[in-house]
């Protein structure tokens, strides 16, 4: 067996240097944080070929003195905690005191200072772990660090770095981690001397956040807050339009540090639950404030994740303001503004002497064409090269040449007469014939969703049908079009949802319990889940083997085979790979339900099941998007309309 040995302060360091250093993000998350925590108002950046050759931070706040020089590299020194019980009460972002020790350990280290009170400045280099002495300089008030030629004595560590564009891609997020949440202090970043990003100091957070995300996003948010006396929560979250594939722009910030917690990030899925589709992520700004006793930060090497005192009341606190937040909002879709050609010209469009020249051209064009006699018309076949101008010399109808204005008919008429129905006539519940069954078509476009120029639009008061999928309608803001399958699966949701809370969801018994056969693990999936499945209305008993038996079924899937659901529900669960808890079982269950007991695009709807689907629209909660998470209706704006149709 080897002897016990104690290292030496050269390998200590190198061992905390792989534990805190992985890369040069990581030396400029360190200094950026010491800079915060010394009270700088201005911290720059620059960093050389992603940071592998230079990282230089500068700042003007306290400084360090110069006989307090070694001790700033030496191992575990720190002016930040004094006893073990300060540990539970950190108040900076930094408090270990080894990070310059490891960061002077593998590389070319420089550090330059001149607290406020002193005439000059002082330096200290070093070089792979080994000091020289501190020597007198001139610098201005601050600090300065600058570190060359990272992981110059571990070539195995220096292998492992990516190339510049990755690495510089990495010093970009530790930069934007700490300026996003401190917005008072002025941040600038060069890369091989070329500006990436300089930021002054701001009052508003949104101010920062749009400065590094754009005004797209900017549009998008939502500001939130919630206080219970301790725990002070604020921040902004996007509307679910905006959504991303991943969880990088979910930004949590504890006591000004950032961090990253699995239950603050589920808590935000939840509040967004119905809200976006499987797979997308919402964006998330939050700060959340609290006393530092609350949550100890000393759980990880790079300080990344905590663990807070009772991290269920913060659950509840960010769901719950996120949920409240939600439901007081409007967060129906709304068009994109589009993008202007690239030869557009705004500016003269607006430009008054240019639109009067366009009208008093526009004045000649129609005098000169009014004051002509439409001539003879030409030989059969034979057309001559004015004939589009000359067309619209024609008389229009016989009742403009008699001198009476036509009757502006803004639909045409199919031969039908449409009375709006009384709003009280229909039941305000699901439409009344089975939803599953369609109109008859005219043709095999109809089968398709698409309505037969033989079939017109359907019109209800206040809505109409068209491609027999969408109803278009109108609010205060401009158009509404909204996807009718959408808009009734949520809406039997709710309803379904409401009743099961309350236990008096339809059901109906068979009359002769359906038989149906499994997958050994589909049947045990399904018999874990028996009393789910019951809440549901789906009562199913073991009946031998890996057959299990159906004796009541949902009223309202009454048209649907019990065999196609069941065997649709076990696999929906098994997918994930592990049996879901109750709750996210019983809400897979209502969205598959919902699904398939709402209409159907292609389905042609009666005036009475439009006007009775658009009057729900108001009545239940979160009605501008589906259970799945895709909106259910598109605003285009008046503002937009008004573009469009070049009217401003």
């Amino acid at each position: 067996m080897a002897d016990i040995r104690l290292l030496s302060p050269s390998v200590i360091n190198k061992i905390a240097a792989g534990e805190v250093i992985e890369r040069p993000a990581s030396v400029v998350k360190e200094l950026m944080e010491n800079s915060v925590d010394a009270g700088g108002r201005r911290i720059d950046v620059s960093i050389e070929k992603g940071g592998t050759e230079l990282v230089r931070v500068a700042d003007d706040g306290g400084g360090i003195a110069a006989d307090q020089l070694l001790l700033a590299v030496a191992s575990h020194a720190t002016s930040k905690i004094v006893g073990a019980d300060d540990l539970f009460d950190v108040r900076t972002l930094g408090f270990r005191g080894e990070a310059l020790a490891s960061i002077a350990e593998i590389s070319q280290f420089l550090l330059r200072s001149r607290p406020r009170a002193e005439a000059a400045g002082a330096q200290l280099e070093v070089r792979g772990g080994q000091a020289a002495a501190v020597v007198p300089c001139g610098c201005p008030v601050g600090s300065v660090v600058e570190v060359r030629q990272l992981f110059f004595n571990t070539p195995v560590r220096r292998k492992f770095l990516r190339a510049t564009q990755t690495e510089l891609g990495h010093v970009t997020e530790a930069f934007i981690r700490i300026a996003l949440v401190h917005p008072q202090v002025h941040f600038t970043l060069q890369h091989n001397d070329r500006a990436v990003y300089d930021l002054p100091a701001v009052d508003s957070w949104r101010e920062r956040i749009l400065t590094f995300f754009g005004g797209e996003i900017g549009q998008a948010l939502i500001p939130v807050a919630g206080d219970d006396g301790q725990i002070r929560l604020t921040g902004y979250v996007a509307d679910p339009n905006y959504s991303r594939a991943n969880n990088r722009m979910q930004y949590l910030f504890l006591n000004g540090r950032h961090i990253r917690d699995r239950s603050l990030q589920h808590a935000l899925g939840e509040a967004y639950r119905g809200l976006l589709v499987s797979g997308r992520y919402p964006i998330a700004f939050i700060r959340l404030e609290m006393p530092a006793e609350m949550v100890d930060v000393n759980v990880h090497p790079t300080k990344l994740e905590v663990r807070f005192q009772d991290g269920g009341r913060i659950y509840s606190q960010l769901l719950s303001a996120l949920r409240q937040k939600f439901l007081s909002t409007d967060l129906t879709a709304r068009l994109k503004p589009a993008a202007a050609p690239a030869d557009a010209d705004p500016a003269g469009a607006l430009d008054p002497a240019h639109a009067a020249q366009r009208r008093d051209e526009l004045v000649q064009w129609a005098q000169g064409q009014l004051e002509s006699k439409p001539a003879s018309p030409p030989a059969s076949g034979s057309l001559p090269e004015d004939a589009p101008a000359r067309q619209s010399r024609l008389p229009l109808d016989s009742e403009r040449v008699e001198g009476r204005s036509a009757e502006f008919k803004p639909f045409p008429d199919f031969g039908m007469s449409f009375r709006p129905p009384s709003v009280s006539g229909p039941q305000p519940g699901v439409p009344q014939r089975p939803m599953h069954e369609t109109a008859p078509t005219a043709s095999a476009a109809d089968s398709m969703g698409r309505p037969s120029a033989s079939q017109p639009p359907a019109v209800a008061h206040g809505g109409i049908q068209i491609h027999n999928r969408y109803l278009i309608t109108e609010n205060e803001d401009g158009v509404v079009i909204i996807d009718q399958h959408a808009l009734h699966e949520r809406i039997l949701y709710e309803q379904l949802r409401e009743k099961v809370l309350a236990g008096n969801l339809e059901k109906q018994r068979l009359l002769v319990p359906e038989p149906v056969s499994l997958t050994p693990a589909e049947a045990a999936a399904a018999l874990e889940a028996k009393e789910v499945l019951a809440q549901l209305g789906i009562e199913i008993e073991p009946f031998g083997g890996d057959t299990i038996l159906v004796s009541t079924y949902p009223a309202m899937l009454a048209n649907f085979d019990p065999h196609e659901v069941l065997r649709q529900i076990i696999e929906q669960w098994m997918t994930g790979g592990n049996i879901p808890q109750r709750r996210d079982l019983l809400d897979e269950m209502l969205h598959m339900i919902s699904c398939k007991a709402a209409i159907k695009a292609g389905d042609r709807l009666t005036p009475d099941e439009i006007t009775s689907l658009l009057a729900q629209r108001h009545c239940y909660q979160d009605t501008h998007h589906c259970p799945h998470g895709r909106p259910t209706a598109l605003v285009f704006t008046r503002d937009e309309l008004d573009k469009r149709f070049k009217r401003t």
